[in-house]
């Protein structure tokens, strides 16, 4: 039976869950995940999961932080006076932003923290800092 080397295209289902065993994301359904093995197009650490599997095995993979999303770094956080931000947009703490930054490049922020004064944005992946559990399944190799 064929077995995944780097460079295969592969189909995956997946649940990932943090270490208080709530579900991040799972392609339940959804089509499975594709992507080619050792190709930067997931997370290092399951990426590295992948070679040797065959269609049909399961197997959960535990992923530290920095195989995933890196530690959160407190300089992607910044308060920005709340005069700067349009009054039409809805502030809630958990909100999803897109910022421009001053050379151009968008960036998506979530809204941490919302005072008189200030918003709060967070720059850091929403799982930055976090390790994660995939439980994974093997559905197809290209």
């Amino acid at each position: 039976m064929t077995q995944v080397k780097t460079g295969d295209t592969v189909r995956i289902h997946y649940t990932g869950t943090l270490a208080d065993g709530s579900v991040f994301d799972s392609s339940e359904g959804r089509e499975p995940l594709e992507f080619q093995v050792d190709a930067g197009q997931i997370i290092p650490g399951l990426d590295a999961a992948m070679p040797g599997m065959k269609v049909g095995d399961k197997k959960v993979v535990e992923v530290p932080c920095d195989q995933a999303y890196g530690e959160a770094n407190p300089q992607a956080v910044q308060a920005v006076p709340r005069t700067e931000i349009p009054a039409d947009l809805p502030l809630e703490v958990g909100s999803q932003l897109q910022v421009q930054t001053a050379d151009g490049q968008v960036l998506p922020v979530t809204i941490a923290e919302v005072t008189d004064e200030t918003v709060t944005l967070d720059a850091n992946h929403p799982l930055a800092g976090e390790a994660l559990t995939f439980a994974i399944e093997l559905v197809s190799i290209a």
